[in-house]
This record gives structure tokens, C-alpha cells and sequence, in this order.
């Protein structure tokens, strides 16, 4: 249903190095060569699943020259593989800049095979990881 998220930010490198933290353990990589060259000077990153398809996740510095902000009540979740990538990406996510919004964990309220985490990123915004698993997660 989705092409393409995307969330602003006040500090590319720092954004950077958060969502490769984030999101490698869950084999979502960062692409753009933009970011690749020159960090610092870069306006925008992508991040794809590494089969190359499905949903894009761009990270940018606003276009209006105004200062990015976090919506309130809004929230990016990715999907990972198992639970061990849902506890690999919350805790290398916190060691870079990250906060906890709610440690990894079940979720039973959402189903008996719903495990997940949520953080914000270095500017705000809540970001969740979650692996569904049609079994009971002990």
C-alpha cells in the first residue's frame, strides 16, 4: 500500500548511524549513495529491504529550511524477521542516541504472537519494531 515513508531530521550523520543501527539487524539497508560520499553534506537517505523491493524509508533534512518535528500520535513500525532482530535493533538503536518508549516485549493485547519495541529517533519521532508470528512468542 505504501511507496515510500519519510521522516525529517536536524542531524544527518546522527541519523544515519541511528537508522543503520536500527534497521540492519531487520536486513533494511541503507542505499543512497548520497550518504555514502559525504554524510555531513548529505539532504536525504534511503533505506530498502535488501531484496530490493517493497516500501522505501527516506530520512531528510526538511526542504523548507524549518526544523523537522515529531508528529504527535505518529508512529513508523518495521517489521522484522524474529524476535531476536526486534532485541538486536531496539538495543544497538539505544546505544546511538535512541530513547525508550517501551522495551522489547510481548504484546499480548495485540495478539498472542505480537512482539515489539518502541523508541524515538535523536529528533523525536517513535519509531516500533515488531515481529508477528502466527505462534505464541514465549
Amino acid at each position: 500500500m505504501f511507496a515510500h515513508i519519510t521522516l525529517g531530521c536536524s542531524d544527518m550523520p546522527l541519523a544515519i548511524r541511528f537508522y543503520d543501527a536500527l534497521l540492519n539487524p531487520l536486513h533494511i539497508f541503507r542505499r543512497d549513495s548520497e550518504s555514502d560520499d559525504n554524510q555531513a553534506s548529505a539532504t536525504h537517505v534511503c533505506w530498502v529491504p535488501e531484496t530490493g523491493r517493497g516500501p522505501l524509508f527516506f530520512v531528510v533534512l526538511p526542504y523548507d529550511d524549518k526544523p523537522p518535528g515529531a508528529g504527535n500520535g505518529s508512529m513508523v513500525a518495521f517489521a522484522a524477521g524474529s524476535v531476536q532482530q526486534v532485541d538486536r535493533g531496539y538495543h544497538a538503536a539505544l546505544a546511538i542516541a535512541g530513547c525508550d518508549e517501551g522495551p522489547p516485549g510481548l504484546r499480548p493485547q495485540y495478539g498472542p504472537g505480537y512482539y515489539g519495541a518502541y523508541l524515538r529517533d535523536p529528533d523525536g519521532n517513535k519509531v516500533h519494531l515488531v515481529f508477528h508470528s502466527d505462534q505464541p512468542v514465549a
